[in-house]
């Protein structure tokens, strides 16, 4: 099922067919480095589109989109959409052979764009690695802002239409003075 099309890319539903290519840059150390507690092994990435080849795009469960280039069905990345409590919290990941060529923020700015117009109320919030600095500048450019590093997940924590309230419990997890 496709959830989403933009000028370069589909971002559509797993299937069996995407499980090498999802294990070809999930066990790529270039990306696995960044991808704290993710499965990495084929045989678990196989189960893992199984798991989730039935996704449907809403808030009432997560849901894994591959990107693929429009012009081939070639999958040049992932991305996880996790809704919990009134949060959207974002994972995606980039071939490295597709890397620095805007698929990611192609497809980040579109479906966040998709997300907010349809679920207008939910905040986003995007968790990375303190030390993946390109992430961290795609977010940026995305027009999420950083909220800073908390300890608790090693992470530091980028956030879209995020409410005063949030804001304060990052601040609080972050160590810093909330006022």
């Amino acid at each position: 099922m496709i959830f989403l099309e933009t000028s370069r890319l589909t971002l559509r539903t797993v299937t069996s067919e995407d499980a090498a290519a999802i294990h070809s840059w999930r066990s790529d150390p270039r990306c696995a480095r960044y991808q704290r507690g993710q499965v990495t092994e084929y045989v678990e990435i196989a189960a893992l589109v199984e798991k989730h080849r039935d996704d449907v795009f809403s808030v009432d469960a997560p849901f894994m989109a591959v990107m693929a280039l429009r012009s081939t069905g070639e999958p040049v990345g992932e991305i996880v959409v996790m809704p919990e409590d009134g949060a959207i919290s974002l994972g995606f990941t980039v071939s490295p052979r597709h890397q620095r060529q805007g698929y990611a923020y192609e497809a980040l700015a579109a479906l966040m764009a998709l997300l907010h117009a349809r679920f207008p109320g939910w905040e986003f919030l995007c968790f990375t690695a303190p030390e993946n600095a390109p992430s961290m500048a795609l977010l940026t450019k995305l027009g999420c802002r950083d909220m800073g590093y908390v300890p608790a997940v090693d992470s530091r924590v980028f956030g879209r239409w995020v409410t005063g309230q949030t804001e304060a419990e990052i601040a609080r997890a972050a160590g810093a003075p909330s006022g």
